[in-house]
């Protein structure tokens, strides 16, 4: 693995980054969830919903190393099962938190932490447009001289999940230190992040 990380060219990785950083900067799916999850229980746990949407990131990049994702895609109904699925774990996730008592931010310390964690990573586990986007994208900045086509995937993958999670807990601290100053109103606070997983279950089904 460490060869074939020196054997890539530095232009083409930079590359890489670079158009990985520009995606994660336009707010999609990741940063929504990760945005709602800090409304909901504050910049730590935004951070930690990041966190865990950065590895499921990786699980799918391991999916498409080793060919995985690829079976998923040409299964329509395996597609459409983990689809439906996801998309019923948001709006159960959005029913949760439209009842949550105002001044709940769904446990405390740890326990909010690891909630917020384990959310973001199903939910991303749950979507299997990220597989299908990993498996486009990523190979098109390999190479066959560089080594091993898979090695190359888990790289690029490392590299993208890295810099995701950075824009993504910007994006998540951000929102809970908005939920921070704006304490009085968190039953709205709630609802609204509600109303975010709501409709990106609309959204996963809908397109």
């Amino acid at each position: 693995m460490l060869e074939t990380l020196l054997a890539m060219d530095f232009a083409t990785v930079a590359a890489f980054a670079g158009a990985g950083i520009l995606l994660n900067l336009t707010p999609g799916s990741d940063v929504m969830f990760a945005s709602a999850s800090g409304l909901s229980g504050g910049p730590r746990a935004g951070i930690a919903a990041a966190a865990g949407i950065s590895l499921g990131g990786l699980v799918h990049t391991a999916l498409a190393a080793f060919g995985l994702a690829a079976l998923i895609a040409a299964s329509p109904a395996t597609y459409d099962a983990i689809r439906w699925l996801g998309a019923a774990y948001l709006m159960f996730l959005a029913v949760k938190t439209w009842r949550s008592p105002p001044t709940s931010r769904h446990g405390t310390g740890e326990n909010r932490l690891y909630t917020a964690f384990k959310r973001g990573f199903l939910t991303n586990m749950l979507n299997p447009k990220v597989a299908l986007f990993i498996l486009a994208f990523l190979p098109q900045f390999t190479t066959p001289a560089a080594g091993p086509i898979w090695h190359q995937i888990l790289i690029l993958g490392v590299v993208f999940a890295s810099t995701g999670f950075c824009i993504t807990a910007g994006y998540g601290a951000t929102a809970g230190l908005l939920r921070t100053a704006l304490g009085r109103v968190s039953k709205t606070l709630n609802r609204i992040t509600a109303l975010v997983f709501g409709a990106l279950a609309i959204r996963l089904v809908w397109e």
